[in-house]
């Protein structure tokens, strides 16, 4: 069997990605075995260069390639609005419905008193900063409609009360629902629609 280690190996790896099991791994790296020179190889070759590419937006926590992502830096987008999500993939989501125009904070998590994450192990404090230091005049909580998002939203609330406009997004977005499993349509309405805290 250890002519098969580093594959069996890769199919370990390919497990834990979300969304694959075992199986559906399995099935995925024998098709890139057999589309070797179509996919695992410009695959591999792609997955290198990110790896030694990809970081974290040192302003927003956006990923990217490099120190300040291309949202951050881009002239064109609206500098007095911030968007508050908790991970990339619902900053990804926000971008995909193309609806906001304004810039991103993104916590990278929320608040959960059982897992023992408080607002120093988010970027909570870098959030308060931004909003004293970059004249920025509404802050959108696009929180994901969780207990744990809902506590978030309502811990940045009251730190930045009296400070600017504090909005979240309005209905549309189910309890329990997440950003990134949002239609564009469900995400545009729950964006116009927006209210203040």
């Amino acid at each position: 069997m250890s002519s098969t280690r580093d594959i069996d190996n890769l199919i370990e790896m390919m497990a834990k990605l979300p969304g694959l099991g075992p199986r559906s791994a399995r099935r995925a790296v024998l098709h890139l075995i057999r589309k070797q020179a179509l996919l695992l190889t410009p695959l591999a070759d792609l997955m290198q260069t990110v790896a030694a590419t990809a970081r974290e937006c040192l302003n927003c926590g956006n990923v990217g390639t490099s120190d300040i992502c291309d949202i951050c830096a881009s002239e064109k987008r609206a500098n007095s609005e911030l968007c508050v999500v908790e991970d990339v993939s619902d900053l990804w989501a926000m971008e995909r419905a193309g609806v906001f125009k304004g810039r991103y904070h993104v916590l990278g998590g929320t608040l959960s008193a059982l897992d023992a994450i408080g607002p120093d192990e988010l970027r909570i404090p870098r959030l308060i900063d931004r909003v004293q230091t970059e004249n920025i005049t509404e802050v959108i909580l696009a929180l994901n409609a969780t207990i744990d998002g809902q506590t978030t939203a309502h811990y940045i609330a009251d730190q930045l009360e009296g400070q600017v406009k504090l909005t979240s997004l309005a209905q549309g977005v189910p309890i329990g629902g997440e950003l990134d499993y949002l239609d564009d349509g469900t995400i545009t309405a729950a964006l116009n629609a927006r209210k203040a805290l």
